[in-house]
């Protein structure tokens, strides 16, 4: 279970980073030229959208990347990111494959049987 919830953190983090790069671009371009959210939507909070589109793929990495040592942690992060997408972005035709694959890394890096490792390493 270690094993694929990293796989679907990373999976999640790198399909993230698209939605994260065009959340961050819309928001970038709304403030910089206005006819264009004029035209299509304003968002209403784009500071919350940039943050978002930085820290939710982070996450969704960053827990993959430490599903097989720490899960708990990796779990806590997987499902930070899922909350992440989900607030800032919605659920949508981009984003439910990094929600779903984020929201499951998450569950299952949580679910693993074999308790973390004892000692610190540091």
């Amino acid at each position: 279970m270690r094993n694929a919830a990293g796989i679907l953190g990373i999976i999640a983090g790198l399909m993230g980073i698209v939605v994260g790069l065009v959340g961050y671009g819309y928001a970038e371009l709304t403030a910089n030229v206005p006819e264009v959210g004029e035209t299509f939507w304003l968002l209403e909070n784009p500071d919350y959208i940039r943050a978002m589109s930085f820290l939710a793929p982070l996450f969704a990495i960053a827990g993959g990347a430490m599903a097989k040592t720490r899960a708990l942690w990796a779990g806590i992060a997987l499902l930070l990111s899922c909350a992440a997408f989900y607030t800032a972005f919605g659920f949508n035709i981009g984003t439910m494959f990094p929600i779903g694959f984020a929201g499951l890394g998450g569950l299952l890096a949580i679910a693993a049987g074999k308790p973390d490792e004892e000692k610190a390493h540091f």
